[in-house]
């Protein structure tokens, strides 16, 4: 029994940690891979009317990678089923500086003149199903500043559908149409170099503080760097919250399992006690006594603990090959539960591990280290 609870303690431990560690690198995988990883605007909102300047100036600074210029708002959207609102993107047609491609489940990325004359027009699986639209339909993009009246009618764009992305995501999947810059411009009446914002990737994604802390120095007002985590900071502040509360919770059952062999080895103690008084007459130290006790407990802890890494291995290898546990991608980003198991986990939760099963192992070896062999000789009598 003691055993089946340190390897169940331990095994659950090691699941639950590769878990967190596969959720937080799935989803940070996601949102730097989607995401622009830092982002250059204007204070008061307005366009950046020499974007061209900029770019230039920025894409000379260490650490930058890709430099793009962006026009950004919001439009209407409609095709065969229906109409609805989303955030319109406008990227240079040689392509967009983020990961956006690998995350392309239908269609292909194409943001080019197609043969129906349209420019193509990439958007998410959840607005594409709000809408009803499929790759090659026609869709049609409605931009207007303020309520519509005689005076003040929409800008009226069509475009055709190349391209249909999936993150996981639901306020990407939702919420972003991907088209041509020059055709975004027209939209929203930006001339030709005008931006609402500058985006960059930078070389390495380990850097991305460091080379924002740069931007943000050498970008003067009225220009504002903003950093990929202050922008989705709701999501990493959740990500971080499991990671760091999960272990905590999760742990205890080691703890409750480790005080278990004080029952466990107490019992050992109880069923030998007539040999502990024959070996102290025969010239047994109290020390060697103790010994044989703590080595009983720590014999339970490593077995356990051997048979609970066994499990949580098992469990990785399942749920890469048959992904056994499924999860509803709207509520947590993923269609199945990632697991990354880390080899300093399975150290340091060996290492917790046998420190807690040796103290927990240390009061019953106490007692037996101080039983008295004059009344052992005469137990039951």
């Amino acid at each position: 029994m003691a055993i089946a609870g340190v390897a169940i303690g331990a095994g659950g431990l090691l699941i639950a940690l590769s878990i967190v560690h596969g959720f937080k690198s799935t989803i940070n995988e996601k949102i730097v891979g989607f995401a622009p990883h830092v982002t250059v605007h204007s204070y008061t909102g307005d366009p950046i009317f020499r974007a061209d300047t900029l770019q230039a100036h920025i894409s000379r600074l260490p650490g930058v990678d890709r430099v793009q210029p962006v026009a950004m708002g919001q439009v209407m959207i409609q095709a065969s089923r229906d109409v609805s609102g989303t955030l319109i993107k406008g990227v240079p047609e040689a392509g967009d500086v983020t990961n956006l491609r690998t995350y392309i489940s239908r269609g292909d990325y194409d943001l080019a003149v197609q043969e129906s004359g349209l420019h193509g027009i990439i958007i998410g699986s959840s607005l594409a199903r709000t809408i009803g639209a499929d790759i090659g339909d026609r869709v049609t993009v409605y931009a207007i500043d303020g309520l519509p009246t005689p005076f003040n009618t929409p800008e009226i764009r069509q475009y055709t559908l190349t391209g249909i992305y999936q993150t996981g995501i639901a306020r990407f999947d939702d919420n972003f149409a991907l088209a041509n810059i020059q055709t975004v411009r027209t939209l929203f009446g930006l001339g030709s170099n005008h931006a609402n914002s500058i985006e960059i990737n930078v070389t390495n994604t380990n850097q991305i503080e460091e080379t924002y802390s740069v931007i943000r120095e050498e970008t003067q007002f009225p220009f504002v760097a903003e950093s990929i985590f202050q922008r989705y900071r709701n999501i990493f502040a959740w990500v971080d919250l499991q990671e760091e509360t999960i272990p905590l919770v999760i742990g205890v059952m080691i703890i409750v399992a480790a005080f278990n062999l004080i029952g466990t080895v107490l019992m050992m103690v109880l069923e030998r006690i007539k040999d502990i008084g024959i070996l102290k007459t025969i010239g047994a130290k109290s020390k060697e006594i103790r010994q044989i006790f703590l080595l009983e407990g720590l014999l339970v802890a490593i077995t356990g603990l051997i048979i609970g890494i066994g499990i949580s291995l098992m469990f990785y290898w399942l749920q890469v090959t048959y992904e056994i546990i499924p999860l509803s991608e709207e509520n947590y980003y993923m269609s199945t539960a990632p697991v990354e198991p880390h080899l300093l986990d399975f150290f340091i939760v060996a290492a917790v591990t046998i420190l807690l099963c040796a103290l927990a192992s240390w009061l019953p070896a106490r007692i037996a280290a101080k039983t008295d062999p004059v009344k052992v000789l005469t137990f039951g009598k």
